[in-house]
């Protein structure tokens, strides 16, 4: 199975960049399954529906969200309704929405799509690693398993945290990924029990930035601690950032993983098939 997964949409910069280049990225690399962080994509605060609506209609088969969820409160009533938008799973019960997705994908297989929130310097959510821990139980990996392929999205600020999941369940799934920090780590590779993993996938978004904010606002805030300072997306070229995992058919656990960054300011990286 070929599956990418691109890191957290910021803004319309970020947002039209991945609309625009979803259709030309499934068909050449002949992705299976395609994952997005969308958390930031409203205006660099939430997700609205119709943007969700644009992004699947794009080609994107799951959409993760993060601590921005619930920053458009018009997502509630549409993610109790749309299942393959998904939040994280260590929110409280009661939460709207649901933690993971298992959708179809071509020649009838299935993937499970997890995300879970880390809880350093975040909000103090449920444990994440139990809650992945009982969502994996209730599903097995490989070619006669119940799923073919395993995405768990760790949404967090602490790369010791995104790496201690990733070992925790290695050889459980066939891809972690880091999302929430915007700026993509030089470590893809797959461990040792055969799931690929890196510490940020990045963003999609205009790197001539704050982490996907106008320069000047977000800079400001370091200089003084005024609450007038507002923060607004930059909106030059974007980049559009993520992984690209090839899973084995037998064991649903990764063979390759290589980066993927088109257009904007960073240096290009395109997989070849």
């Amino acid at each position: 199975m070929r599956l990418l997964f691109l890191g957290d949409i910021v803004g319309r910069s970020g947002r039209d960049a991945v609309i625009g280049a979803l259709p030309r990225l499934r068909r050449d690399l002949a992705l299976d399954l395609v994952v997005v962080n969308a958390e930031n994509a409203s205006h660099g605060f939430g997700l609205a529906p119709d943007m969700a609506r644009a992004l699947f209609a794009a080609g994107a088969d799951v959409l993760t969200l993060g601590n921005h969820a619930w920053d458009r409160k018009e997502i509630i009533p549409f993610i109790a309704e749309e299942g393959r938008l998904i939040r994280p799973m260590n929110y409280q019960p009661g939460t709207p929405g649901q933690g993971a997705a298992v959708v179809t994908v071509p020649g009838g297989r299935r993937a499970l799509v997890v995300q879970v929130m880390g809880r350093l310097f975040m909000e103090p959510l449920d444990d994440p690693f139990r809650a992945v821990q009982g969502e994996l139980a209730k599903h097995t990996l490989g070619a006669q398993g119940s799923v073919q392929a395993v995405v768990v999205d760790i949404h967090a600020e602490a790369t010791s945290e995104k790496q201690a999941m990733a070992h925790s369940f290695d050889g459980r799934a066939s891809l972690v990924i880091g999302t929430h920090t915007h700026v993509p780590s030089a470590d893809h590779r797959i461990l040792p029990g055969g799931t690929a993993f890196q510490t940020d996938a990045g963003m999609c978004g205009d790197y001539d930035s704050v982490i996907g904010m106008q320069k000047g606002g977000a800079s400001l805030r370091f200089w003084r601690k005024v609450p007038s300072e507002k923060l607004a997306p930059a909106e030059g070229e974007a980049t559009v950032c993520g992984l690209f995992v090839e899973t084995d058919d037998a064991t649903g656990l990764a063979r390759r993983v290589l980066p993927l960054r088109l257009g904007g300011s960073l240096a290009q990286a395109m997989p070849a098939l």
